[in-house]
């Protein structure tokens, strides 16, 4: 048996449930502008980047170190896959697309045999695929003064700050005690 509660207990509980419902159909001009605003993401880079140009200096028969000093350090370089190297590049900009590029290299006895990977850009390719889309639409306003504009600005100031030097400030000379005193 519930008891009986007042009604004006009631009726601030109910005026309390309504005014949280509407809130939640207020629009809030600052959240709405939250929205606009994306928050920093750091760019993430993992891995070595390969270019087309690195994979063509390869030549079968080159020694494992040749091969290391050509492309870097692989990302994955297995024991039960002795004669694998992984090499994943990933890189995660913020305004740009994900890029991601695999590539495996292929050992005989310890000597390069072959190279397994999807097509590899150039490093100018990889370089454009860097800019970000956003600052294309940027546009810089032109900062070249005309004519027109000059006389604009030398009818608007006064000849004598246009023209004159600043004076330069002569007080007294300034004397410095010694840095080690002189013993007697």
């Amino acid at each position: 048996m519930t008891p009986n509660l007042p009604l004006t207990t009631r009726s601030c509980g109910l005026f309390f449930i309504v005014c949280l419902a509407a809130c939640s159909f207020v629009v809030d001009p600052v959240s709405r502008a939250m929205k606009k605003m994306t928050p920093y993401r750091i760019e993430v880079v993992q891995g070595n980047f390969v270019s087309k140009e690195q994979l063509q200096s390869l030549r079968p028969g080159m020694t494992r170190k040749q091969v290391k000093e050509i492309l870097g350090t692989p990302l994955i370089a297995s024991l039960f896959h002795a004669d694998r190297w992984d090499y994943v590049f990933t890189i995660k900009r913020q305004g740009t697309a994900p890029q991601q590029r695999k590539l495996s290299v292929f050992f005989k006895n310890d000597l390069f045999e072959r190279v397994e990977s999807e097509e590899l850009p150039s490093e100018s390719e990889f370089a454009e695929k860097l800019t970000t889309s956003r600052a294309e639409n940027i546009k810089v306003p032109e900062l070249k003064a005309s004519e027109q504009d000059l006389e604009k600005f030398r009818k608007s100031t006064p000849a004598s700050s246009v023209t004159e030097a600043p004076a330069e400030v002569s007080g007294p000379a300034k004397t410095y005690p010694p840095l080690d005193p002189k013993s007697p």
